[in-house]
């Protein structure tokens, strides 16, 4: 089959299968056009376009295992001068791999969304919102071309909006889709000046002809500058991957948009947007491997990224906040495996990540819906009898998380720490600690939040000193008002006018939890299979095979870091065996134990540490003061910004001087105009004498004869 062409009207049915079951649930099955379809006609059209769209998907996987490609316009939008802006799809095994996760994860999203979003009014706009999501994210993987990439990477950042703030009643929501659509702008402008400096200096959009001018774009300069045209472009390009895939200090909006129902959390933290970074620098390594620069700055943004938004996953207590931060330090993961040119292994821990990730994601909203929407660990505990589905899938995402032997995520974190360990770039050592710090790190907040969740005393159905505005929750269940502060400055405001409005939250006394309905154990137990087996078996052609032969490109010479790890990789089960006695697997142990021992054995450590490290723990609290600096110096400086253009601009230049300063001039000539309106014809004589002899002066100047 080696050479064969997919077909490219079976490939637009990938994103547009998605798009129609989109129109039909938003259009017909909302007020819009008057809710013509019911629940069951929206949920099954839209799941059913997703599962096209897999199904294709999986098909196109396997053709191109076999060989076959697709490179080429579908359509043509507009041709200005010798550039074609068109719709064009790149199918190779980077792009096709992208949609089997998007797809996959996105269908189990769908389904779970059937039973956990039931009581919900906008039951319908939500399953519109996700598969509309599922089309954008789709349109972004497959494309052939910047202008499409930046479709689908706005597109992805529009839905989201629509998604964090699903439920638009709640002051917090809104705050919190305004906070990540502000912080994604940031991002994504510099993603198009590094767009606009491709194709300023290459004349084209499309990948293939860019990548081919990557030679003389490395000997090109900034115009006006000294700068190297291509590392100015590529970390233009990165700042852009830094809004979407939440890099520090961009990453502030990710947290927040905990806001929207469980399912978006999963979609957009596991398999989707927060990937499209990776996806996007992994798409542009011809370019990236011409400039050590850029890949120096990747690699220290994911250090801090991967260490630090860990550490901010000890104190939370809200459940969903734990797997955000985790989601943060993972992509911290997938960044640093970029920097040193691991391009391989960072989209396999892309996909590893997608399964295991949206697994937790689910499973925590399982939680909630058994505990009558609580969030709060602290109200929970002794979870695993009444909710054994959700507890054994949890466990099972959870020693994926942190890496243990012969789960999917051992193999792709592993190879990353081992990647870092072999590269030679400025910024590897300081990266080399940060990710095996982060080993401990991320053992011991995902093990306190699976000891707390479904071990140990039952804390639930009691009288909570937990139950004020740090617990949080997800009140899917009252047509998106409730109460899920999330923004320090919001909680306490809300928290009195939300436990008016509706009750209680989390279970009464002497209730007790129960385990969710099938349609949201179902997905739980398909997420956990790949997330269990996939490594071991996707390793090796992914990373040591001809997986991505042709599509990924690293220059060995200066880049050694794949090349160091092939030489060591002697088959998936050789390199589990062997984990046994590496110090990633220890530090992983040690921060179980931890976790073990804080949390079930001697509850009073964890308050040592908190009365004894306080300042620490107020620095963690307040998520390194990132929001404070950003409300003070940015949207600050924003308000003055706009105070001194409304007060200086508007209404001293525009209102004062132009506007009203003109009116005032005409006034003014007016009055004097007037005194010569007498009446009388000596009067108009004299004006037209003046008039005559102030037109010889201007077009006869005589006295310069």
């Amino acid at each position: 089959m080696a050479g064969q062409i997919i077909n490219p009207n079976l490939l637009l049915a990938v994103p547009l299968a998605p798009l129609a079951g989109s129109a039909i649930a938003g259009l017909l099955g909302t007020k819009f056009f008057g809710n013509v379809v019911g629940r069951v006609v929206s949920h099954s059209a839209t799941i059913l376009g997703v599962f096209i769209a897999m199904v294709i998907s999986i098909m196109t996987l396997n053709q191109v295992i076999d060989g076959a490609t697709f490179n080429g316009d579908v359509y043509t939008w507009m041709t200005i001068g010798t550039m074609k802006m068109s719709v064009g799809f790149k199918i190779d095994a980077l792009s096709a791999m992208m949609m089997c996760v998007v797809t996959s994860v996105s269908l189990m999203v769908h389904i779970y969304t059937i039973g956990y979003m039931a009581e919900d009014d906008g039951y319908n706009r939500f399953f519109s919102y996700i598969s509309l999501f599922t089309f954008s994210m789709l349109m972004l993987v497959m494309s052939n071309n910047f202008l499409q990439l930046f479709f689908g990477w706005e597109a992805v950042g529009l839905v989201s909006y629509l998604l964090i703030g699903f439920w638009y009643t709640r002051p917090t929501a809104i705050f919190a889709n305004m906070k990540a659509f502000l912080v994604n702008r940031v991002g994504d402008f510099g993603f198009i000046l590094g767009i606009g400096l491709l194709l300023a200096a290459t004349g084209t959009m499309n990948y293939d002809e860019t990548f081919a001018k990557a030679g003389a774009l490395s000997a090109m300069f900034v115009p006006g500058t000294t700068w190297p045209l291509l590392t100015a472009a590529c970390i233009c390009l990165f700042i852009g991957a830094m809004g979407k895939s939440a890099q520090f200090p961009l990453h502030v909006w990710l947290p927040d948009s905990m806001e929207g129902p469980t399912p978006i959390s999963a979609l957009i933290h596991a398999a989707t947007m927060v990937t499209a970074g990776i996806f996007m620098v992994t798409r542009m390594s011809p370019l990236f491997e011409l400039s050590d620069t850029a890949l120096s700055f990747i690699v220290v943004i994911g250090s801090i990224t991967a260490l630090f938004m860990g550490f901010l996953g000890i104190i939370q207590n809200d459940i969903k906040r734990v797997v955000a931060y985790s989601t943060l330090s993972q992509l911290g993961y997938m960044t640093v495996a970029l920097g040193v040119s691991a391009y391989n292994v960072a989209v396999f821990h892309l996909m590893t990540h997608a399964f295991f990730k949206a697994l937790l994601f689910l499973g925590a909203g399982s939680v909630i819906i058994g505990m009558h929407h609580d969030q709060d660990m602290r109200n929970m505990g002794g979870l695993r009898k009444y909710m054994p589905i959700t507890w054994i899938t949890s466990l099972l995402g959870s020693l994926a998380l942190i890496g243990t032997p012969f789960f999917a995520g051992f193999y792709s974190k592993d190879s990353i720490i081992e990647a870092v360990a072999a590269s030679h770039l400025w910024g590897s050592g300081f990266a080399y600690f940060s990710v095996i710090a982060g080993v401990f790190v991320t053992a011991f907040y995902s093990f306190r939040m699976y000891f707390l969740v479904f071990h140990g005393e039952e804390r639930f159905g009691k009288a909570h000193a937990h139950d004020d505005h740090h617990a949080h929750h997800d009140d899917h269940a009252h047509n998106g008002e409730g109460k899920d502060p999330t923004a320090l400055h919001e909680a306490t405001a809300h928290h009195e006018e939300d436990e008016d409005d509706h009750g209680h939250h989390g279970l009464a006394p002497g209730q007790k939890p129960h385990e969710s309905p099938l349609v949201v154990t179902l997905p739980l137990i398909l997420l956990a299979i790949p997330s269990v087996i996939i490594g071991f078996f996707a390793i090796g052609p992914m990373l040591y095979g001809k997986f991505f032969e042709g599509v990924i490109t690293i220059n060995a010479e200066r880049h050694p870091a794949m090349e160091e790890l092939a030489h060591e990789f002697h088959g998936a089960a050789a390199m589990g065996m062997h984990s046994f006695t590496s110090l990633p697997f220890w530090l992983a142990l040690a921060g179980v134990v931890a976790a073990f021992y804080c949390y079930m054995i001697n509850p009073r450590v964890p308050a040592a540490f908190y009365k004894a490290l306080r300042p620490i723990h107020t620095l963690l609290d307040n998520k390194y003061y990132m929001d404070k600096f950003n409300e003070v110096v940015f949207a600050g400086g924003a308000r003055l910004l706009g105070k001194g253009l409304w007060q200086v601009g508007d209404r001293a230049l525009i209102d004062g001087l132009v506007v009203n300063g003109s009116a005032k001039v005409v006034g003014w000539f007016s009055t004097v105009v007037r005194t010569f309106q007498t009446g009388y014809i000596y009067h108009y004589a004299f004006v037209m004498i003046l008039g005559v002899l102030g037109t010889l002066l201007y077009f006869f100047p005589f006295w310069h004869a």
